[in-house]
């Protein structure tokens, strides 16, 4: 069984930045450490599972992004992945998920029994790459995935997804096919010690995107708006009697009480 998994390198919190330019228009900068989504550990993590408890799985991690995203690849490997692809692109720029979907599409023709991704990444937060990536490999694919089981002939997926109304679905899919996971379907390992120094010494399959079909991100980001402070919070200070004083105040004032 052959399984790919999509990650993703994204900043950490603490490394992102809203700042405005020469024109007052808000836009993100990022700086610091970047790591690997943490949605996507859930498909990683997923991924080993299957291997664990089948024989011949071989998992292969794919990768979007600039030199730094190599990084995410060797953290999946260490995780328990067999290998790693990076699609190499010539930007820091985030491409967009329709390019991102595009590119994956292009390599997941190859044959995969099947394909995991997290359900969304931290940054964008769009949820659309595993969808798009699935529909242009005219794949069935499921998303808000937090439980799945194999038929015993590998030939079907029976997954169970969140849906509105904190009620869930039970589905069952063909394979090949791709699934966004949700977390809590399982528990990502830390990569262990052995795993990590056979990644840091591994030479990842680099392909640039450059060589692949022209594809159009469809999506043009016009700037970014800081929220506004309408409502101000009031502080309310002294003893407990004062501030309850306070409180009943402003509510007979709104005309609550």
């Amino acid at each position: 069984m052959k399984i790919l998994v999509c990650v993703k390198q994204v900043p950490e919190p603490e490394g992102i930045a809203v700042n405005r330019d020469a024109h007052g228009m808000a836009k993100l900068e990022t700086f610091g450490r970047f790591a690997m989504n943490r949605f996507d550990e859930f498909a990683v993590e997923q991924a080993i599972n299957i291997k664990e408890s089948l024989p011949d799985v071989h998992i292969q991690g794919i990768t979007v992004g600039p030199d730094r995203a190599d990084q995410v690849l060797k953290r999946a490997v260490g995780m328990g992945c067999d290998e790693g692809i990076h699609l190499l692109t010539p930007t820091e720029i985030d491409q967009g998920p329709a390019a991102v979907a595009a590119w994956i599409s292009q390599i997941g023709s190859e044959k995969y029994d099947l394909i995991l991704c997290g359900t969304m990444s931290e940054d964008t937060m769009n949820g659309q790459v595993g969808p798009m990536a699935a529909a242009l490999m005219d794949l069935p694919y499921a998303t808000q995935v937090i439980g799945m089981q194999l038929t015993r002939d590998l030939s079907h997926v029976t997954i169970e997804r969140e849906i509105e109304g904190g009620a869930r679905e039970m589905v069952r899919l063909p394979l090949p096919a791709l699934l966004a996971l949700q977390p809590g379907i399982n528990r990502p390992r830390y990569p262990s010690l052995s795993n990590l120094l056979r990644a840091n010494q591994k030479v990842f399959e680099t392909i640039s995107t450059d060589t692949l079909a022209t594809v159009t991100t469809e999506i043009d980001c016009l700037g970014f708006v800081l929220p506004v402070h309408a409502r101000p919070a009031q502080l309310l200070t002294g003893s407990a009697k004062e501030k309850a004083e306070q409180v009943a105040g402003l509510l007979k004032a709104r005309a609550l009480i």
